[in-house]
C-alpha cells in the first residue's frame, strides 16, 4: 500500500501543475467550440410500414427494417439532396456549396438518418446554423421520403409516414460545448500527468549518471 502510495507521490506534490494544463485543457476545449459555427437541429421521425400478406411477423419485420435502412441510406445521396431542395419548401440553396464534392460533404455532415430496431421507424436529423433553416429541410426531406421513398427500394407495398413533426432544439447542439470541455479537462489532465512523470524520470536519471 505504501508503495502504491509512492508512486503517486510526485504526481500529488505536482498537483499545480496538473491543475494548470488541466485548466488550460478546459479552456482551450472551451475556444475551438466557439470557433467552430453554433448549430441547431431539428429532428423527425418517419413509420416505414409494408403490407405483405400471409407472411410472419418476424420476416416481415426484417423486411421493413431493410428498407428503413436503405432509406435512411439514401438520403445522404445527391439525387435525393436534389429533389429536396426541390421540394415545395423555403429551403435557402444559396447556403449550400457550389463544388459538387464540398456540396456532398455539407450535405453529409448535415444531415444525420438512423434506424431503430425492428420497428420500422426512421429519425432524421438536420443540423444547420439557422434553425428555421433546420425545420425547412427536415420537412423537405420527410416531403421527399413519403412521396417518393418508394422509388429508392425494392420493397413492394411499403408505405412511409410522418409520425412525429419537426422538433426544433431550443439551444445550438453543435459543437457539444460541455463535451468538447470535459475532453479538454480530461486532456489537460492527463497532459500534465504525463508531463510530471516525464520530469520524475528526467531527475532519476540525473541522479544515476551524477552517482555513478
Amino acid at each position: 500500500m505504501a508503495s502504491q502510495y509512492t508512486k503517486f507521490t510526485p504526481i500529488l506534490s505536482s498537483w499545480h501543475t496538473v491543475l494548470l494544463t488541466a485548466a488550460i485543457g478546459l479552456f482551450l476545449g472551451v475556444v475551438l467550440s466557439f470557433v467552430q459555427p453554433l448549430e441547431y437541429s431539428s429532428t423527425a421521425r418517419i413509420l416505414i410500414t409494408q403490407e405483405l400478406g400471409t407472411v410472419d411477423a418476424y420476416t416481415a419485420s426484417l423486411s421493413v427494417e431493410r428498407i428503413s435502412e436503405d432509406l435512411a441510406d439514401i438520403v445522404y445521396t445527391t439525387s435525393f439532396y436534389e429533389k429536396v431542395v426541390q421540394a415545395p419548401y423555403d429551403i435557402d440553396s444559396t447556403y449550400f456549396e457550389l463544388q459538387e464534392n464540398k456540396r456532398r460533404e455539407q450535405w453529409d455532415d448535415m444531415i444525420s438518418a438512423s434506424v431503430s430496431r425492428s420497428s420500422g421507424l426512421l429519425t432524421v436529423r438536420v443540423y444547420h446554423e439557422d434553425v428555421d433553416q433546420a425545420q425547412e429541410i427536415v420537412n423537405s426531406v420527410a416531403y421527399v421520403l413519403i412521396n417518393e421513398g418508394w422509388t429508392y427500394t425494392s420493397g413492394s407495398n411499403i408505405k412511409v409516414q410522418l409520425v412525429d413533426e419537426a422538433l426544433n432544439s431550443r439551444w445550438p447542439v453543435r459543437p457539444n460545448i460541455p463535451v468538447n470541455a470535459f475532453s479538454g479537462l480530461v486532456l489537460g489532465i492527463i497532459a500534465g500527468v504525463g508531463y510530471v512523470l516525464i520530469q520524475v524520470e528526467r531527475v532519476k536519471k540525473r541522479h544515476q549518471l551524477v552517482h555513478r
